[in-house]
């Protein structure tokens, strides 16, 4: 039996797809103007936004944008899993090629915990917007 209700499951299943679609757009749209086809990647690119779009409508509709210091604590949760579990498990479950792009991978996890630990400091002592990103 799910944790969540089926709605629920429905709409995170349906965020993960276009979520995931969005991702392969962009790697496509690089991939065009490495090949130098930049009205081939501006179309990839074009896709790869919309999809954004469904993706953050199936995620709010799933009630997972709860507001700045919830959504601040869930990324953190989920990037301490990423680095701590997830790859890690992943890395040496695989052949070395594969493990070095999930090493590649885990460092950059790793910025990204320091970078939302450092936005959750700055929600916490700001009484308004945080800065800029640099």
């Amino acid at each position: 039996m799910s944790r969540i209700p089926r709605y629920q499951e429905h709409l995170k299943t349906g965020f993960t797809a276009e979520a995931v679609s969005a991702a392969r757009c962009r790697a496509y749209a690089a991939r065009a103007d490495q090949d130098g086809r930049p009205n081939l990647a501006r179309h990839w690119q074009r896709l790869a936004t919309e999809k954004d779009a469904l993706a953050v409508k199936l995620l709010e509709a799933a009630e997972q944008v709860r507001g700045e210091a919830a959504d601040v604590a869930t990324s953190i949760s989920e990037e301490r899993y990423e680095n701590d579990v997830l790859y890690p498990k992943m890395i040496r479950d695989v052949d070395q090629a594969t493990g070095n792009i999930l090493l590649e991978v885990l460092e950059a996890q790793k910025a990204h915990l320091k970078h939302l630990e450092d936005l959750r400091e700055a929600l916490t002592s700001s009484t308004g917007d945080v800065a800029a990103p640099v």
